[in-house]
């Protein structure tokens, strides 16, 4: 499967802590793979402007995110 950056995230506020994901969609088969950004995060720990972009699906964040190769191998993605 290939899969494509949405430019959307998932955010699950949960008590005192967030999860953070940003989506991925297989080309063809529209299945979705969830990279992890925070997991059991305090929102205290995340700026309350990145915090925003999330919940808004900021493209611009999506795509910092999406470019970040760390990010991306820390999250077990095969890179071409």
């Amino acid at each position: 499967m290939e899969f494509v950056n949405s430019k959307r995230f998932r955010v699950n506020a949960n008590g005192n802590s967030v999860d953070v994901w940003l989506i991925y969609r297989c080309k063809k088969c529209k299945h979705s793979w969830n990279l992890t950004i925070y997991e059991r995060t305090r929102p205290s720990k995340i700026s309350t402007e990145l915090l925003e972009a999330f919940f808004d699906n900021d493209e611009d964040t999506a795509m910092v995110y999406g470019k970040d190769i760390d990010f991306l191998k820390r999250n077990r993605a095969e890179l071409k």
